[in-house]
């Protein structure tokens, strides 16, 4: 005779590859990004506009605007003033991302500077000689 009750007791085994899973479905794209060299860009500041429109998104934009322009017959004005409008908001976007990624860097060197100046003012006067030197 069976108890409904019991299953609220009955033991549960998990043996290898069985039980719950869980899977992670979001390509992790953190290698692409650390391999931007620093001559060619922040890479946290890539990753961010990426997170506002992906390359291929910003590129099919670019071409339906240079499509149109050009005339090209299956691009209508419709498709270009939308392309245009995507691609003005995401430089607006992408833009007030660097001003903040620039500010706080501004904020930081600040800190270091008057930490510097207060612990090693001798260091502090050579490095200020040396930026007004570059000014």
């Amino acid at each position: 005779m069976f108890l409904p009750w019991f299953v609220l007791w009955a033991p549960q085994y998990h043996f290898p590859w069985s039980g719950a899973v869980a899977q992670q479905i979001e390509p992790n794209l953190s290698a692409f990004f650390n391999g931007i060299a620093p001559q060619s860009g922040d890479k946290d500041i890539e990753r961010q506009a990426f997170d506002v429109a992906s390359y291929g998104k910003q590129l099919g934009w670019l071409t339906e605007v240079v499509l149109g322009q050009l005339g090209r017959a299956g691009v209508d004005a419709d498709a270009v003033e939308d392309a245009l409008k995507g691609l003005e908001d995401t430089h607006q976007k992408i833009e007030a991302l660097k001003l903040r990624k620039l500010k706080a860097d501004m904020d930081r060197i600040g800190v270091l500077l008057e930490t510097m100046k207060r612990d090693r003012p001798k260091e502090y006067a050579l490095l200020a000689r040396r930026l007004q030197d570059q000014a």
